[in-house]
């Protein structure tokens, strides 16, 4: 009889994080959350930050839970968070300062001051890295060009799931699905882009060994283990990036298929066993980050259910709280086909008044200004929907063959509406789940990192048996014609973030 083995994933996106106990008997995984915990940025002076403290509490508060809950027990403990931040470590290791939140507005300019220093297109070609503001490389550059005097006196860059993997374990390393999210990663090298980042003037002195996916990093230190009265468990780096988790968890067969990682962002993508930098990935500003098992993935960072949050949270300050699903069901009943926008402008990027920056771009480009509540939210789902079909006939294009299905993992597949509209405007069967899926390919990796599954293959056939699937197949194609065609209009007319 084989033995149920337990796992703890601790997966921090970024509005919330979660402790997720993971019991694996040989044939299903079920997930069962032990701790929750808010998460977000916090406003000083303009500037935008994580409380780093605060969710290293959380982390151990959910190991000591785990501890009361199961016992001592544990096979495996690992973490994942969102990408592209960092903090930078002293002498001494201390931590210099509180690591900045990707939307703090330092990063606006940067983009054109990197390209200044060296071309866009050959930023690509050592990274294969989309062109983002936010990303760490142009988060560097700020501080470099500012004097900031935390990287000036930087002995060690960690991303945020090292950090907390170092202050577990003592042991420094960067994981590489969360190390590629830099754009100073040379995926063709298979290690840090040094030569990029010293044409920008930024130290490499500061760079940690990458390390894979699965890789055992070592057990926790003795002062966690006393504090949260667990033995010596192994930490394991799954996929740190939580995408990177999320994809691991696909529950897909063979390879004509496409996957969109669905929460605050949309990520949406293939796998591909190497990176594909080429003109036509670089036109398409499309990306390439680490997977697992040996594969990149190949992929559209899309602005995703960040702007219904930020409608969400804009109504409830003025006295108006709604659920998730109370908005949906107003979208269901807005007219279809209204007015669009491209959920990747920069007018959508930082927080604020999402309802009135959605509708001053839909005035802003000669269309119908949405009313209602429903109408908001109803035009940005259907512009979701119509993105996804834009970066569907991109990974077409640059894959050389058609994409069957798409697989909807993560929060987002319970948006029932989103996933029949993303059927309905690619004219693909969707296949939403599981939910849990970042916490699932969590688990998944530190199930393979210590034996008890053979492969990823593997791992996803068990994906299959353990959670429910819902196939959302295409509706009726009119009208999504005419509505791709406004869209395409606006997107030519709208530079991405």
């Amino acid at each position: 009889m084989t033995r149920t083995s337990n796992y703890l994933a601790f997966d921090l996106g970024a509005e919330s994080g979660r402790a997720v106990v993971g019991r694996f008997d040989g044939t299903r995984l079920e997930l069962l959350t032990i701790h929750r915990f808010p998460n977000g940025p916090v406003k000083v002076l303009g500037s935008l930050y994580w409380d780093v403290l605060r969710l290293f509490s959380e982390l151990k508060q959910g190991l000591a839970l785990y501890r009361r809950q199961y016992g001592s027990a544990l096979d495996g403990i690992g973490l994942d968070t969102w990408g592209v931040d960092s903090a930078l470590l002293g002498r001494h290791d201390v931590l210099l300062g509180n690591p900045h939140h990707y939307r703090d507005p330092r990063t606006e300019g940067m983009l054109a001051a990197a390209f200044a220093r060296v071309p866009r297109e050959e930023i690509f070609e050592y990274t294969g890295i989309q062109f983002m503001e936010i990303n760490s490389l142009y988060q560097l550059l700020s501080m470099k060009l500012s004097g900031d005097p935390t990287l000036e006196n930087a002995e060690a860059l960690l991303m945020m799931p090292d950090l907390f993997n170092f202050w577990l374990t003592g042991v420094k390393a960067c994981e590489f699905s969360d190390a590629t999210t830099t754009q100073f990663y040379d995926p063709r090298k298979r290690d840090w882009a040094r030569p990029l980042l010293e044409k920008l003037g930024l130290p490499t002195h500061i760079l940690q060994p990458v390390v894979q996916p699965g890789t055992v990093l070592g057990p926790l230190l003795p002062e966690i283990a006393e504090e949260t009265g667990l033995e010596e468990v192994p930490v394991i780096a799954p996929a740190c990036h939580d995408t990177g988790s999320a994809v691991a968890a696909v529950p897909a067969r063979g390879k004509d298929f496409a996957y969109i990682s669905s929460g605050t962002w949309s990520l949406m993508g293939v796998e591909s066993p190497e990176p594909v930098i080429t003109k036509e990935s670089l036109a398409f500003n499309f990306t390439n980050e680490g997977g697992v098992c040996g594969t990149f993935r190949l992929l559209k960072n899309i602005m995703g259910l960040w702007l219904v949050q930020e409608c969400r949270r804009t109504w409830a300050q003025e006295g108006e709280e709604l659920s998730y699903a109370q908005l949906t069901d107003l979208a269901a009943e807005a007219p279809a086909f209204g007015p669009l926008i491209e959920p990747d402008s920069h007018d959508f990027l930082r927080p604020g008044d999402m309802p009135s920056r959605i509708r001053a771009f839909c005035g802003r480009t000669g269309q119908k200004v949405p009313e209602t509540k429903g109408e908001i939210i109803r035009c940005a789902l259907e512009s979701l929907a119509l993105k996804y079909c834009w970066v569907l006939e991109k990974l077409e294009i640059m894959c050389g063959s058609r994409l069957g299905t798409i697989h909807v993992v993560g929060g987002g597949s319970q948006n029932r509406l989103l996933c029949q509209l993303t059927a309905d405007a690619t004219q693909r069967p969707v296949v939403a789940g599981p939910v849990e899926a970042t916490a699932a390919g969590n688990i998944l990796m530190q199930a393979i990192a210590r034996g008890h599954i053979a492969s990823l293959a593997e791992g996803r056939e068990v994906i299959r048996r353990s959670f429910d699937l819902l196939t959302y197949e295409p509706g009726p194609a009119a009208g999504w014609d005419e509505a791709y065609a406004r869209f395409l209009a606006i997107k030519e007319q709208t530079p991405e973030v």
